[in-house]
């Protein structure tokens, strides 16, 4: 039975995509630390895709979707505040399109999700350590070797200081990145927690010994992964990865567990925002690391201008002032500094900024087609007839770790750290993939 699994895994049901795969997999495993090579390993996976399969892709209404929003980001730049800044900013957008496009023909299975959950989780492990050392041994690191082919930079104490940030830019982009592996993580623990209650009663009966060493391992990389995303102080990371396991529990049942996550919930929340004399009671049992960072007290004189209330309201006036083209990618920078003197790098919502910046048609596209992927994903869920039963808790995994990704950008963007932006489309077109590979015949009747 492991032999069958791990052939599944490591062998593509189309012999034409094993190359692709294979390259897929190289890269994945290391791109969490030289983005460099990973994408290279991911680029090349993408064009064979696109050589073997190009009618296939060329025929999928959602890809017609994609080329179209293309063509309006491309309008909008010509219509920019600043043309320069806006073309380059197309380059966070129009190549992860090819990528999408292109993993979406090639990860076909749940098996091939199971796998790159598998390399997500240990390739997670080396960046949570270095992030742990960078907090409590004073970890300092600056390494660039070839240029850009390996970067690493450990800043003395976190970024910003006493946040975990590991060898990402800040503390909010390490949250984001932990946020996915802890969730698809999580996923991959309790299918296997499933697979020990069943082998485990197997043993018995037989009288046989059994080690579940992937149990094992997985229970020590969610811990340290769930102790590095505390240490990086980001409220939505919190919440997110108490969103998660909400959703996991209600999924599997577990009644007894959902009361007692929303009660710890609660019990923060009240400490943090309820008035004084509800909220003194509970500061006596909750830390004052988790309620005062929720409530800003940890941070008592930020300025105006960093809050994002603040923030949020200039990017929708700027909407309403360039509501079809928006001002360009990349504009808000510059005008936030011109207005208020303080330099942002965006406000800390993608879906405002993307309607500040390219207007409300390419912004509307733009949901719809996250939509459409969201929400035919949850079909082919519910329609047990098209996936086993034993693979639809993976696959509800990647469904969850896209809602985290929607509810992370509505509160920050994860667009401007390359390792996010390719991850999250290729976590995205896994879920399109199996949409794709599974449905054909209700969400894609011409797919050839």
């Amino acid at each position: 039975m492991l032999g069958a699994s791990l052939n599944k895994a490591f062998y593509h049901p189309d012999p034409s995509l094993q190359s692709s795969w294979n390259l897929t997999q190289l890269g994945l495993l290391v791109f969490p630390l030289s983005p460099f090579l990973g994408a290279v390993g991911l680029g090349f996976a993408v064009l064979l895709t696109w050589l073997q399969k190009s009618r296939t892709i060329n025929r999928r209404p959602l890809n017609w979707g994609f080329a179209l929003l293309s063509v309006l980001l491309i309008i909008t730049a010509g219509f920019a505040h600043n043309k320069t800044e806006a073309f380059l900013g197309l380059f966070n957008f129009l190549p992860f399109f090819l990528v999408f496009v292109g993993l979406s023909a090639l990860i076909q299975t749940p098996a091939q999700l199971r796998q790159m959950a598998w390399i997500l989780v240990l390739g997670s492990l080396p960046l949570t350590i270095m992030g742990l050392g960078q907090l409590f041994l004073g970890w300092t690191l600056k390494l660039q070797f070839l240029w850009i082919v390996l970067e690493w930079t450990i800043a003395p104490g976190g970024e910003p200081f006493g946040r975990m940030a590991s060898i990402f830019m800040h503390a909010n982009s390490f949250a984001a990145y932990l946020v996915i592996v802890f969730t698809l993580g999580l996923g991959l623990w309790l299918e296997n927690y499933q697979q020990l209650r069943v082998k485990g009663q197997e043993s018995r009966v037989k009288g046989q010994n059994f080690l579940p060493l992937p149990l094992l391992f997985l229970t020590v990389a969610e811990i340290l992964n769930f102790i590095a995303l505390i240490f990086t102080n980001s409220r939505n990371g919190w919440a997110i990865a108490i969103f998660a396991c909400l959703a996991y529990a209600f999924y599997q049942g577990w009644r007894i567990i959902v009361g007692s996550v929303v009660g710890i919930v609660t019990s923060v929340l009240l400490a943090a925002f309820a008035p004084s004399p509800v909220a003194q009671l509970f500061r006596r049992v909750v830390p004052a690391f988790f309620w005062a960072r929720l409530n800003d007290d940890m941070y008592p004189d930020r300025p105006v201008a960093l809050m994002r209330k603040t923030q949020w309201e200039f990017a929708w006036s700027l909407t309403q002032q360039h509501p079809w083209t928006g001002w360009g990618l990349r504009s808000f920078t510059t005008l936030y500094k011109a207005q208020m003197q303080i330099p942002l790098g965006h406000p800390h919502n993608l879906f405002l900024m993307l309607s500040a910046e390219t207007g409300f048609p390419s912004t509307l596209l733009f949901c719809g087609l996250l939509g459409w992927i969201l929400i035919t994903g949850f079909q082919l869920l519910r329609k047990s007839k098209y996936i086993d039963k034993q693979d639809r808790l993976i696959f509800f995994s990647y469904l969850l770790v896209f809602i985290g990704w929607v509810l992370f950008n509505t509160v920050d963007i994860t667009l401007f750290d390359f390792r996010l932006n390719m991850l999250s489309w290729l976590l995205l077109a896994a879920i399109c993939g199996i949409v794709y590979h599974y449905d054909k015949d209700i969400v894609i009747p011409f797919d050839s």
